[in-house]
């Protein structure tokens, strides 16, 4: 039964129900980092926030794995790499939610959206194929929209008075869009033949693992801190539950999603969070910093959109 389930290809949903299905998961990873956000602005623990959505990951995981009939054995000479890809999400989920904690959460997304860009180019120097001129064209197109969401213009003007939150939340966002980036590749190139399902259980496990590890060696000052006030708890709460709703959604969802079609709906991530930000965090930018921010969204959406085509 469940290999013939298998061996049967899904059969898509309609288009119009794919991208509602894709928003919906799109809105809950926004309200997740703007919850993050929250419970870090009310004394909850950089660890702990990770801990809890790594765990809740990890248990939707095993469940589905579970619920598909997989084999959990690795192929041979592949653990090295589930290894190294799991510590790379782990690094990635730290310097996101460092970036979140330091600077607008919809800015700190945006430049860690940035990881198609360096995927391209780690791709190429790992021998991959070269960029193309309107693959490098796009890529400029995208950094200047950064450079307008961020408003590197007047940030460096105003060096002095940012302190440094500001710079160490973007080095932050570009960590996380690098370590993705490179948890990509080796998702493409040295582990594609293991189901996604598995393969990201693995890597839930070695995140989980490595914040309680962390957490008990005290590597992160206050990372295990509770939250001190009801707004940290409900921050906090509010992150589990729409991190685990969108991943969970997602992952039951993704082989009748036409991911290959619909992905670049995903992009309304930063968008959506601007919002959220605004309304939850009372968190705004500037019109300029908005039409960057477009800049940058319309440019990876190009740039999904040429790789599916």
């Amino acid at each position: 039964m469940s290999t013939h389930v298998a061996a049967s290809h899904p059969t898509h949903f309609p288009r119009q129900l794919a991208i509602l299905i894709l928003v919906l998961v799109a809105c809950g990873f926004a309200g997740n980092h703007v919850a993050a956000r929250l419970a870090f602005e009310n004394g909850t623990g950089l660890l702990l926030a990770i801990l809890c959505r790594s765990g809740v990951a990890l248990l939707i995981l095993i469940a589905i794995v579970l619920w598909q009939g997989r084999t959990i054995r690795l192929p041979a000479g592949s653990g090295k790499w589930q290894v190294l890809l799991g510590l790379l999400i782990t690094i990635q989920s730290l310097c996101l939610y460092s970036a979140v904690a330091r600077i607008p959460v919809a800015l700190a997304l945006l430049t860690a959206n940035s990881f198609p860009i360096i995927l391209a180019l780690l791709t190429w120097g790992l021998g991959g194929a070269r960029p193309t001129l309107k693959a490098a064209a796009l890529m400029l197109f995208i950094l200047s929209g950064l450079v307008l969401a961020l408003d590197v213009p007047a940030v460096l003007a105003m060096d002095g008075d940012l302190g440094g939150n500001w710079w160490q939340g973007i080095g932050f966002a570009l960590g996380a869009a690098t370590s993705f980036s490179a948890a990509l590749w080796i998702t493409d190139y040295k582990l594609s033949a293991l189901p996604g399902a598995v393969r990201s259980m693995f890597s839930m496990v070695v995140v989980f693992g490595c914040m309680i590890i962390a957490g008990f060696a005290k590597l992160v000052p206050g990372g295990m801190a509770l939250p001190s006030t009801a707004a940290g708890w409900t921050g906090l709460g509010a992150l589990v539950v729409l991190y685990g709703a969108a991943f969970s959604v997602l992952f039951i969802s993704v082989p009748r999603l036409n991911m290959a079609r619909n992905a670049s709906v995903m992009n309304v991530e930063p968008i959506v969070t601007l919002l959220f930000a605004w309304v939850v965090l009372g968190q705004m930018i500037s019109p300029v910093q908005m039409a960057g921010g477009l800049v940058v969204i319309s440019g990876i959406v190009i740039l999904s959109l040429r790789k599916s085509a």
